[in-house]
């Protein structure tokens, strides 16, 4: 099927799609499947999701692609079923563990950890993916390196031989819930892998109010859910452009603004609210100074 055209031939719209994602997808064909739908110039995601993972998957369009570095700073949240009493190779699919062994494992996940990819990730080892190392027989796990997780609970537990406790974890970005599945199951013991992994949340992108595909038919039907493009940004400054403001940043020129912003990142608009750059302000100069240009 041919790619359909939106009615603004030249461009599609800016914006953040909040898809649910469903099991059996590819993040990358999630993306496939709305360029062809749309016709947009530029689509990517916010952070893949293994193609047996279902829930949020943040979809970005036009010039809101190149938001996609900073979308990664923000927390994620899941909800996972952790088999326990088994190991398998990829960590994803004889003693009994309690709630309370669980939960008191689960403690030890949270803050600044050290963790250990799983063979089959994304993780380069020496140049090449870890999961291209795995497939053709070596399955070395690529070395530990620090995540953060800031909250680690358990929701419901499943008692047996094969015990199942579903816990929900809220992290940052590089965290593989596959490792604290074999972590937990390692601490406790018995073994453990990964089984069904929802993603709950993405910042402020909530599952409750995500879109499945099956559910977009035209290219209007996507633009009528699209959500502003700084929804996906973490915490900053904001400050407002005048017309003239305006046309020098987007020659790549720093502007005084006022009120002057504080140090860090900032976020600048124009006249009418939209995004038009993220940069950061020079305090000797007294400037903003862009970094990243939106067209």
């Amino acid at each position: 099927m041919p790619p359909q055209r939106s009615s603004d031939a030249s461009r599609f719209a800016t914006g953040v799609l909040n898809v649910d994602k469903s099991a059996g997808e590819t993040s990358f064909s999630v993306v496939n499947r709305l360029r062809r739908l749309t016709g947009a110039h530029r689509v990517g995601h916010a952070g893949t999701l293994d193609p047996l993972a279902t829930g949020v998957l943040p979809v970005l369009f036009e010039s809101a692609t190149r938001l996609a570095e900073f979308a990664l700073k923000l927390s994620k949240t899941y909800v996972a079923d952790i088999h326990l009493g088994f190991v398998t190779a990829t960590d994803d699919a004889e003693a009994e563990p309690e709630p309370v062994d669980v939960m008191a494992g689960l403690a030890g996940f949270s803050g600044r950890i050290l963790q250990q990819p799983p063979a089959f990730s994304a993780v380069k080892v020496d140049g090449k993916r870890a999961y291209a190392l795995a497939r053709g027989g070596d399955l070395s796990r690529p070395a530990p390196r620090e995540v953060e997780v800031y909250s680690a609970s358990l929701l419901d537990f499943r008692p047996g031989t094969h015990a199942v406790a579903r816990v929900e974890v809220r992290c940052g970005s590089g965290t593989y819930l596959r490792s604290i599945a074999r972590d937990l199951g390692d601490h406790l013991g018995v073994g453990g892998y990964l089984g069904r992994l929802v993603r709950t949340a993405y910042g402020p992108l909530a599952i409750e109010k995500a879109v499945r595909l099956d559910g977009l038919t035209t290219p209007e039907s996507v633009r009528d859910r699209l959500l502003p493009a700084e929804v996906i940004l973490p915490e900053m400054e904001r400050v407002r452009l005048n017309v003239e403001q305006e046309a020098q940043v987007r020659q790549g020129r720093a502007v005084r603004v006022l009120p002057e912003p504080g140090p860090g990142l900032v976020r600048a608009h124009d006249a009418d609210g939209r995004l038009i750059a993220l940069g950061h302000t020079d305090p000797l100069r007294r400037t903003f100074v862009p970094e990243k240009v939106l067209s």
